[in-house]
C-alpha cells in the first residue's frame, strides 16, 4: 500500500506544512528545515510492506534534527536506514559525521539525538522497521553512523532487496509480503554485526588479535546456528570445539553469564522476536517454541515470563497491537 503525501511545487505556507508532516510519518518526531524563503518543491511516497515501511522522499536542500524531546515523544521504537539516491546526506550523531553520496547506505541510531542535513536537492529512500522485530542489540546500529558501500556484498543485496519491495508493490499475497519483510529485518542485523565486526577489527587487542576472543566468537556462532537443537548444552558446544566443559565455562565466566544461561537467553530472544512479528497466519505458541529448542511448553512459558515479564501470549498480544502499551513493554529482556 502506498501514500503520496507531497507531489509537486506548492506555496511557502503550506508546502512546509506538509513536507514536515510527510519526514515526521517517515523518521517519527523531529524538527525540519527547508532551505530559502520561496516555495517548496518536494515528493514523498511511502509503501507499507508487512511490518516494513519504504518512504522515498525527494526535497531542495534541507535537514532535520532528532533531540531527545522529539525521541520521548514517539510511542513504539523503530530502527532506520536510508540509501542515498541523488545528493548527498551529511549525518551527525554522538559527535560525528559522515557523508552518505548516491550508491551508498547509511545507517544511524533513531533512539539517539541526531542531525541529517541534505546540502543540496536531493532524493532518500528510508527504511523503517519496528525494534519488536528486532532481537535485543540489533538496532543500535553503529554509534555516531555509519556509511555502508551499497554496489557489493550486504550492502547490494540489503538494496536489491528493499528495491523489490517497492517496484513488486501490489504483486505479492500478504504472507509473502510477511516473508519480504523478514528478510529486510535479518539483511538489517546482518549489517549491523558486520559493521560492528568491521568497527572492532580496527582496534587493538580485540578478538582478531587474541586467540581466546577468536575462539569465544566461533563459540558464540556455533550457539546461534544451533539453538533449534534441543541437544544444545554445554557438553554438546565443548565437543563441537574440542575443548573440555571446564574450559567452556571459564570462557564464559569473564562474560558475566553462564553457557548455560546464554543458551537460552538467545532462544528467548528469537522466540520474542517470531512472537512480535505480525502475520495473516501466525504460527502457534508452542510450535515456535520447539523451534528454538524447548521441548516443554510449559518450560518455556515460565522462563519467558521470568525473563521478559510477559508470557508469551500477552507478549505477542502487546507487541502486535498498535496500542502504546505496547511500546510500554521496551525492546529487551529484563535479564
Amino acid at each position: 500500500m502506498s501514500q503520496v503525501s507531497l507531489t509537486e511545487t506548492v506555496s511557502c505556507d503550506d508546502g512546509r506544512r506538509r513536507w514536515r508532516s510527510a519526514v515526521e510519518g517517515v523518521l517519527g518526531a523531529v524538527g525540519v528545515t527547508t532551505g530559502g524563503r520561496g516555495d517548496v518543491s518536494a515528493r514523498s511516497r511511502t509503501t507499507q510492506v508487512g511490518f516494513v515501511r519504504v518512504s522515498d522522499l525527494e526535497a531542495d536542500a534541507g535537514g532535520v534534527r532528532r533531540t531527545r524531546a522529539h525521541i520521548a515523544e514517539d510511542t513504539e521504537p523503530f530502527a532506520v536506514f536510508g540509501v542515498q539516491e541523488r545528493g548527498t546526506a551529511v549525518l551527525t550523531q554522538a559527535g560525528r559525521t559522515v557523508a552518505a553520496g548516491p550508491g551508498t547506505l547509511f545507517l544511524w541510531d533513531a533512539g539517539a539525538p541526531y542531525t541529517l542535513e541534505h546540502p543540496t536537492a536531493f532524493a532518500t529512500r528510508i527504511v523503517r522497521l519496528p525494534c519488536r522485530v528486532l532481537a535485543a542489540g540489533d538496532t543500535r546500529a553503529q554509534a555516531g553512523g555509519a556509511v555502508v558501500p551499497a554496489t557489493a556484498g550486504l550492502g547490494l543485496a540489503v538494496r536489491a532487496l528493499v528495491d523489490t519491495l517497492v517496484t513488486d508493490e501490489g504483486t505479492r499475497s500478504a504472507s509473502i509480503a510477511d516473508l519480504s519483510a523478514e528478510g529486510v529485518a535479518n539483511l538489517y542485523c546482518a549489517l549491523v554485526a558486520e559493521r560492528e565486526r568491521m568497527s572492532g577489527a580496527g582496534r587493538a587487542d580485540t578478538a582478531t588479535d587474541d586467540p581466546r576472543r577468536q575462539l569465544l566468537a566461533r563459540i558464540r556462532a556455533h550457539i546461534d546456528d544451533h539453538l533449534a537443537d534441543p541437544e544444545l548444552s554445554p557438553g554438546t558446544v565443548a565437543q563441537a570445539h574440542h575443548i573440555s566443559v571446564r574450559y567452556l565455562h571459564r570462557l564464559f565466566e569473564a562474560e558475566g553469564v553462564t553457557v548455560a544461561r546464554y543458551i537460552r537467553r538467545r532462544r528467548l530472544e528469537r522466540c520474542a522476536r517470531e512472537l512480535a512479528r505480525r502475520s495473516v497466519s501466525p504460527p502457534t505458541v508452542s510450535s515456535i517454541a520447539q523451534r528454538w529448542g524447548f521441548v516443554s511448553p510449559a518450560h518455556f512459558s515460565r522462563m519467558f515470563r521470568a525473563v521478559h515479564g510477559h508470557s508469551p501470549v500477552e507478549w505477542r498480544a502487546l507487541r502486535t497491537s498498535a496500542s502504546p502499551d505496547a511500546a510500554a513493554l521496551g525492546d529487551g529482556p529484563k535479564a
